[in-house]
């Protein structure tokens, strides 16, 4: 068994999509990115690679390579995914926090689910989304951006 952990995060920008878990979610505002901008499946592509010992997800998806300029993340995961078959391992399950305090994420949260879980190809009752404010404190409270964090355990095939 393995763990890993992955962190991202993003500043909200004008005329950008929100997307997070791979579900666009209505928002005047978007993410600042070279990518899709994410911050939840990048941080979940970062908890896979750490229980990998693969480094992080900028190292193997560059933001100086303009293949993955604007490019869908879940295509990203679904390469951390073949790394993560071809390593022997197979997800045991993956908990996930969204810090946002806009927009509301709630009735995002079990496409999100099914969208990782997709991408993964594992049940969605392995795969938790959560999502939470900081109260108004921070970066993500004083609504500058948003950022995730995710665990995951990885088991031998």
């Amino acid at each position: 068994m393995r763990i890993g952990h992955g962190y991202d995060a993003h500043r909200f920008a004008e005329n950008r999509k929100l997307v997070l878990g791979g579900v666009e979610i209505p928002s005047p505002l978007g993410l600042a990115g070279h990518s899709d901008a994410d911050v939840l499946v990048h941080a979940v592509c970062d908890s896979i690679l750490g229980a990998l010992s693969k480094r992080d997800i900028g190292y193997h998806f560059p933001d100086t390579d303009g293949r993955y300029k604007d490019i869908d993340s879940l295509i990203l995961l679904g390469e951390v995914k073949r790394t993560m078959d071809e390593e022997g391992y197979t997800l045991g399950n993956l908990d996930c926090t969204v810090i946002a305090q806009i927009p509301k994420l709630s009735p995002y949260i079990e496409q999100m689910r099914e969208r990782i879980a997709s991408v993964l190809c594992t049940e969605k009752a392995r795969i938790n989304v959560k999502a939470t404010t900081e109260e108004g404190m921070g970066f993500t409270g004083a609504k500058e951006g948003i950022c995730a964090h995710a665990v995951c355990i990885l088991e031998e095939k």
